[in-house]
């Protein structure tokens, strides 16, 4: 509940373990969850945000070579995000989902290792990098559809990525992105876009609508690993805060959901959740 000011941060789990064992909670995840799998985050100490400007939908939809630019470097990235292997924080997630404690999961990330994990029913709020979209005829298709074609169309193509950055592109020279080719949807011939939501783009409304059913069914809010820096997962925290329900964060660093919060935890997130489950499974009966 919002007091005014940020509770103190602890190192502890002694006042998560009542709460999720109450059952009932709604996770709300984000790019923290998945550092350990080798995808960094954007706004930690060392989030990429700090030296990479990601790609704007106004950009994005605006710019033929806006396009090239991010399809290129995506191109590379993309096969680091797939090669990603969910680590011990998504799996406890799988396990507290599967014991009864939470009634839903709601993740930022795009990566798809909450589904990779076994959380099949995660409400991915930001989509997903292995779907790609026809912003013309709608069209949704694997990514590694996309990923062959691109590979044909551009034989020579042997860029080095620098750094992967967590919406799935890489750092590259501007003269390895100046010739790459661009590939339009199969069937229409128009423009493709990764099926996620980039930044100044809107969520979409049905997506919205089922997260907020989420919060509102829930007794609680367990943030896991995200800032919180956007309104598209704060809001959330907000809405629960504001009809009285716990809001606990576990989370490395501030958020901006600190003064919602209920309990505020300074932990690792895979040892963090690990012991979580082990400590509901001893208090369970």
């Amino acid at each position: 509940m919002d007091t005014g000011a940020p509770l103190p941060r602890t190192t502890s789990l002694d006042e998560v373990v009542p709460v999720v064992a109450r059952g009932g909670v709604v996770v709300l995840s984000g790019a923290g969850l998945s550092t350990e799998s080798g995808i960094p985050d954007y706004r930690g100490e060392t989030g990429s945000l700090r030296r990479h400007t990601p790609m704007t939908y106004e950009e994005f939809v605006g710019s033929p070579d806006g396009r090239r630019r991010y399809w290129a470097r995506s191109h590379l990235g993309w096969r680091t995000i797939a090669r990603a292997r969910p680590n011990d924080g998504h799996r406890a997630v799988t396990e507290l989902r599967a014991a009864g404690f939470l009634s839903g999961v709601i993740t930022q990330n795009v990566d798809g290792l909450h589904h990779a994990a076994g959380t099949r029913d995660a409400v991915e709020l930001h989509g997903n990098l292995d779907r790609v979209l026809c912003l013309d005829c709608r069209r949704t298709s694997p990514r590694e559809e996309l990923d062959r074609r691109l590979r044909a169309a551009n034989p020579g193509f042997q860029a080095t990525a620098t750094r992967i950055n967590p919406d799935g592109d890489v750092e590259l020279a501007a003269e390895d992105v100046r010739g790459f080719e661009v590939v339009p949807c199969a069937d229409c011939g128009g423009v493709l876009k990764p099926d996620v939501v980039f930044f100044g783009e809107n969520v979409p409304k049905p997506r919205v609508d089922e997260c907020f059913r989420l919060v509102d069914a829930a007794r609680s809010v367990l943030v896991l690993g995200s800032s919180l820096t956007v309104m598209s997962g704060l809001r959330f925290v907000r809405h629960a805060a504001k009809s009285g329900k716990p809001v606990v964060i576990v989370n490395q660093g501030r958020t901006r959901g600190d003064v919602h919060a209920s309990v505020r935890v300074d932990l690792p997130l895979g040892a963090a959740l690990t012991e979580l489950c082990a400590l509901l499974r001893r208090t369970s009966p």
